[in-house]
């Protein structure tokens, strides 16, 4: 008797499963779309591969032996199993448990994830999502190794082998508080912008300068930052408790915060948002709803404030 699996032909185990449901190889091989030498072939070798006749010949065709009977339940089960394996796995949102793996700024977070979390509450309960820090990480190798499943950053971090598309484009806006003496104007001039106390977000912590600074150079201007912080999170409040002004992404500015929303009186560049994922996720069916999911927001709008 043959032991070795790699002996042993799925095609057999098919033509071994039609067999004990025709009880005929003319049969049998009118199913498997094969000649009937072909399948008195098959049978052959699998009768060498279980040291078993495992069937008999009879008036009415043939008969199963007791090893043929014995292999009849398990086979249809291995068989079953195989298939699954080669189907693309079903989903329901409505009653799937998984948990997907999110890379995002603390920006991300607020203008991205909390409303996509807000709509997939309600479609999949049964999902839960990690969220982790984008910043300083090597994204690549993470969602290569399975940390994470979608990482949510710029272009210009997003490895050319990723699969991305883009979310939305992003522009920039001066807030202040609605009390703030400059909040009646219907504009800030550049020289007055220039006059005031800001307040900016650096992610390394201690810088001083950024995208505005740059663009302020360009026009052989400065302004005078205050305050550094590494979170965007907390600037609202900061905001809100004195007159410091700050230039921010538009997203992030809800419609209650408190804040006085005034165009910057120069053109400060903004950025794209990109969700970025692995070719391991790619086509999971799970992955791919929410990705789906959170791609429709975009498109619709559900990720704006505005």
């Amino acid at each position: 008797m043959s032991t070795d699996i790699k002996s042993l032909d799925l095609n057999l185990l098919k033509a071994l499963d039609a067999l004990l449901d025709e009880r005929s190889v003319t049969r049998a091989a009118e199913r498997l779309a094969l000649t009937q030498p072909a399948v008195s072939g098959m049978l052959t070798r699998l009768r060498e591969s279980f040291d078993d006749p495992l069937f008999v010949r009879t008036q009415r065709g043939i008969a199963p032996t007791l090893r043929a009977l014995a292999l009849a339940g398990p086979l249809k089960e291995l068989l079953c199993n195989a298939e699954a394996l080669l189907r693309p796995q079903a989903f329901d949102p409505a009653t799937a448990h998984m948990t997907l793996r999110i890379a995002a700024t603390d920006y991300a977070l607020q203008a991205v994830v909390l409303p996509f979390l807000a709509v997939l509450r309600q479609r999949a309960p049964g999902l839960c999502v990690a969220v982790v820090p984008a910043q300083h990480l090597p994204l690549h190798e993470r969602l290569e190794r399975g940390d994470i499943d979608l990482a949510l950053i710029t272009p210009e971090r997003t490895a050319p082998d990723l699969h991305a598309r883009r979310l939305f484009d992003e522009r920039y806006v001066c807030v202040m508080r609605q009390g703030h003496p400059d909040a009646r104007r219907r504009g800030l001039s550049l020289e007055r912008f220039c006059a005031l106390d800001h307040a900016l977000v650096s992610y390394d912590g201690g810088s001083f300068h950024g995208v505005t600074d740059e663009a302020l150079e360009r026009l052989g201007r400065k302004r005078r930052v205050a305050l550094s912080v590494t979170s965007f999170l907390v600037l609202p409040e900061i905001l809100r408790s004195c007159d410091l002004i700050a230039v921010v992404p538009r997203r992030l500015v809800k419609p209650d915060s408190g804040l006085v929303v005034l165009e910057p009186p120069l053109e400060i560049p903004g950025f794209t948002k990109t969700a970025a994922w692995h070719a391991r996720t790619h086509r999971s069916a799970g992955h791919q709803w929410a990705r789906e999911l959170l791609f429709e927001l975009a498109q619709s709008g559900g990720l704006d404030v505005e």
